[in-house]
């Protein structure tokens, strides 16, 4: 596990190339997830009125794909980057082995599923 601040820092901790890349990932998914989650509470809360928020509005606006793409790609980074950020915590706190494998495996399940419903409710509309 890499505890680093700068790219050189947590190129000499990374033990391989999938640890650096996840270390990569989570910098760079959290820089564009707060962009996409500042743009989408401002589409949604402050360009249209409060009134105008209705179950039709939104089923109106996710017929464009481009909004459904958008939506989407907050639900695929948002799931992957707190996948991963529990990953960190599974491996700090589950000591054992055995029972680190079966946390992961149940974790990743309910993520799965997560990211499957999610996107079939998303494309379904």
């Amino acid at each position: 596990m890499i505890r680093a601040r700068t790219f050189t820092d947590a190129r000499q901790q990374s033990h391989s190339n999938a640890e650096l890349n996840w270390w990569i990932f989570m910098r760079i998914s959290g820089l564009i997830l707060v962009f996409l989650i500042l743009g989408h509470i401002y589409m949604t809360f402050i360009q249209v009125s409060e009134s105008d928020a209705t179950f039709d509005a939104v089923v109106g606006k996710l017929a464009n794909p481009a909004w459904k793409f958008y939506d989407w790609l907050i639900l695929a980074l948002s799931l992957m980057h707190g996948a991963n950020g529990a990953r960190y915590s599974i491996e700090d706190y589950v000591r054992s082995r055995p029972n680190r494998a079966w946390v992961k495996g149940v974790f990743y399940t309910v993520v799965a599923l997560l990211f499957a419903f999610g996107t079939v409710g998303l494309f379904s509309i």
